[in-house]
């Protein structure tokens, strides 16, 4: 019996309010409140200056996100300004040089029929100067079949003077009109 007296004696201890599980209760209390002071000091506190000074940089990494967000919008603006100032621009710079061609062409046509007129004023000078040519060489030609015509009529009594006097009034009686082929 004396081993489960002392058994009983334990489980009452164990289990049992007295003054020496109150004392314990309150030192384990103060070390464990101690413990965490310290604990805090030396790991909640660097723990916390670590964390704000992570939530610093990642502020910092976003403020300079956005600001350079906002500088990639506005060198875009700018960049797409200058885009179609440089598509107006070639836009002006073809127009002026479709003008252009069209003038030179226009220039190029009226010095060409310039050119044409020129051409045509030159060919109908040397027809009128192949026509006079003609009209000399007919003339000559009845010239010399009224001269051998009169010879042979007048050939004992006229001498060439006469001839040639003759020639001349017999073509004058014809007129210019007779012997030219319009």
């Amino acid at each position: 019996m004396i081993g489960v007296l002392s058994t009983i004696e334990e489980v009452d201890r164990l289990f049992g309010l007295d003054a020496q599980l109150l004392a314990d209760a309150a030192i384990e209390m103060i070390a464990i409140f101690v413990l965490f002071v310290g604990m805090s000091y030396l790991l909640f506190n660097p723990a916390r200056t670590l964390l704000k000074k992570r939530q610093d940089k990642i502020r910092e990494e976003m403020e300079t996100a956005a600001k350079n967000n906002a500088e990639a919008e506005a060198s875009k603006a700018k960049y797409m300004k200058k885009l179609n100032t440089i598509e107006k621009e070639a836009e002006q710079i073809l127009s002026e040089s479709r003008k252009k061609a069209l003038k030179k062409e226009t220039d190029i046509e009226e010095e060409a029929k310039l050119e044409a007129s020129r051409i045509i004023d030159r060919a109908n000078k040397e027809v009128e100067l192949e026509k006079k040519k003609i009209k000399d060489d007919v003339k000559q030609e009845i010239i010399s079949m009224a001269c051998l015509m009169a010879g042979k009529v007048a050939s004992v009594s006229m001498d060439e003077k006469q001839q040639a006097e003759l020639v001349e009034n017999t073509l004058k009686e014809m007129g210019d009109e007779t012997w030219q082929n319009k």
